[in-house]
């Protein structure tokens, strides 16, 4: 990444729309910019009015343009919502040189053919991981390039999506007429800017609660082992609140961040007894009577509903309690009180609030994880340009830059 680059990365989510403009001094990450938008025309995750996203996008870009005074042309943007889901794949090749040694062109193949799988006519594929390559029965080998073998296999996670969800997506950014350097998914993007190599090398599951969807990304010896996304997040929370109270969606909002909490301390009498002391608001004219534990009753059943959810999901890849590096939670929802130690009971992992870094002047707030991995994935796009990773070439790169932009390119005006 040149030193001086200005980087954008867009995150368009169901509850708002953020853009972070970063510039990169040569030792690392500058904040420069950052603006935010309620959002309107997404409906979990995924864009549905494209006209209404556009406008949002560009009283975004018209903000932080004016706040560093300069012209925003492209950005990095997410792809969120519950359409997007990954399955396995695997493909097989003979390796095709004379003497055996495996060149890239094999290594494109046999990811190529990975891609040979039935999925419905109005779905593609975003992304393709490799997990590992076997060449000739032996497993376990991440980098084929340059070894010598006979035939060449590779066990891969392939990313899916919803094809018009994702024309929409694109359509309403460059409606606002703005280039699109790259497309990653939130939660990939989030990760990119909250946990550690060591985090990913050693085996950690990422949670992204966002406020229509939950991301669950889990990692193990620095790649991606699984991905799913569910349509339950924080607003699920919000409106449990508005009906248990009977009140209006954004009065529960209010209270949710005033008041909310997912558990109160058994041993501790006192916390207990102020959690039934009444509390009060105003809804339009006329006082709100409720109690903290009012709002644990309300609260953490939904947010265990989310975490069992998720506990499922690691027990399908026999990862509930074979995870060193235990639960990193992130996104809008991870900033309710007392949800880490609520996960902990519920998953019996460890847990961590994960908060960006990686950018100077930037916020330490779980809801900026997405945005901030968008910028912070650009040196993968850049470095990717330049070498690939893995020694693959620009279509198949390992992490999450540079893959889809072959894919949008014609979309680019």
């Amino acid at each position: 990444m040149a030193k001086g680059q200005i980087i954008t990365g867009l995150d368009i989510g169901t509850h708002t729309i953020k853009i972070l403009v970063a510039q990169n001094n040569g030792l690392g990450w500058e904040f420069l910019s950052y603006s935010q938008i309620p959002s309107f025309g997404l409906r979990r995750g995924a864009v549905v009015n494209v006209e209404e996203t556009v406008k949002n996008i560009q009283l975004l870009l018209s903000s932080v343009e004016k706040d560093c005074g300069r012209k925003i042309n492209s950005v990095f943007v997410n792809i969120g919502g519950s359409h997007l889901y990954a399955t396995p794949s695997d493909g097989l090749i003979s390796v095709s040189r004379a003497d055996h040694i495996i060149s890239q062109e094999d290594i494109e193949r046999v990811l190529q053919a990975t891609r040979a799988i039935n999925i419905p006519l109005n779905e593609e594929i975003l992304d393709v991981f490799p997990r590992e390559f076997i060449i000739d029965d032996q497993k376990g080998i991440k980098q084929p390039l340059g070894l010598v073998g006979v035939r060449l296999e590779a066990k891969v996670i392939l990313l899916c999506y919803f094809q018009s969800y994702f024309i929409n997506l694109t359509q309403a950014v460059l409606n606002a007429k703005l280039q699109i350097d790259d497309i990653i998914p939130s939660s990939l993007a989030a990760a990119q800017a909250v946990l550690t190599p060591q985090q990913k090398e050693i085996g950690v599951a990422l949670i992204d609660i966002g406020s229509a969807t939950t991301s669950l990304a889990v990692f193990e010896e620095g790649d991606l082992i699984h991905f799913a996304v569910f349509p339950l997040g924080s607003a699920n929370i919000t409106n449990d609140i508005a009906i248990g109270l009977k009140t209006e969606v954004a009065v529960a909002e209010d209270i949710k961040k005033q008041h909310g909490t997912c558990i109160i301390a058994k041993n501790d009498k006192e916390k207990k007894d102020q959690a039934k002391k009444k509390l009060e608001v105003f809804d339009k004219s006329y006082p709100l009577s409720f109690t903290k534990k009012n709002l644990v009753d309300i609260i953490e059943p939904r947010v265990s509903e989310i975490l069992d959810l998720m506990q499922k999901e690691l027990k399908k890849i026999g990862r509930n309690e074979l995870l060193p590096g235990g639960i990193v939670l992130t996104g809008g929802g991870a900033k309710i009180p007392k949800i880490k130690e609520l996960a902990k009971e519920r998953l019996k992992l460890t847990c961590e609030i994960g908060v960006p870094r990686g950018i100077n002047g930037l916020e330490p707030d779980p809801a900026l994880a997405t945005v901030a991995g968008l910028v912070l994935g650009s040196a993968d796009f850049s470095n990717s340009q330049k070498d690939g990773i893995l020694g693959l070439p620009l279509e198949f790169m390992k992490g999450w830059g540079s893959k889809m932009r072959k894919m949008f390119r014609v979309f680019i005006p």
